[in-house]
């Protein structure tokens, strides 16, 4: 099911979007507050069992394409991480850097939020976030998310957004 924003096109990831992807999730320097894949085959792999939970859940990162043009820009959007389970289902995002500073994370984020409130009806969202990234964690507060704690064995400031369940 593909979702649309104002300028944005959200849609399951197909395999033949991995080497577009790769070309943002294996580049180190994009991925500087995240970890980055040094081969296709490990990205392939990666959105692959991402793919299996979108089967599973009904919910995985989204190939995240400009409107205008059809690029694809990053890969992002609701998960629960089939490589490091248990931390719930997670709000996370990564743009090439041609993407950065044009409010594409918060036209997702909010996108993310209101497909996890309206449709799935989750209870909550949770999303990490490098302290040093300013600009994720202003992504994060404006999306409605509030900084829980730090979580030191993974870097990262651990976020927490309740929903407002539908009955």
């Amino acid at each position: 099911m593909e979702i649309l924003t104002d300028r944005l096109s959200l849609r399951p990831t197909k395999l033949s979007d991995v080497p577009a992807l790769f070309a943002v999730l294996g580049d180190a320097q994009a991925m500087r507050h995240t970890a980055h894949f040094e081969t296709l085959r490990a990205c392939r792999r990666h959105v692959a069992g991402h793919e299996w939970q979108r089967r599973r859940l009904g919910y995985a990162p989204w190939t995240i394409r400009s409107l205008a043009d059809g690029t694809i820009l990053g890969w992002g959007g609701l998960f629960e991480d089939p490589f490091d389970p248990g931390w719930g289902v997670e709000l996370g995002y990564w743009f090439a850097p041609s993407a950065w500073g044009r409010g594409y994370a918060s036209e997702l984020a909010a996108a993310s939020v209101a497909e996890a409130n309206d449709r799935l009806r989750l209870p909550e969202l949770r999303a990490f976030a490098r302290p040093e990234n300013l600009g994720s964690c202003r992504v994060l507060e404006k999306a409605g998310f509030i900084r829980q704690r730090y979580v030191p064995e993974l870097e990262r400031h651990l976020y927490r957004r309740a929903l407002a369940r539908q009955v």
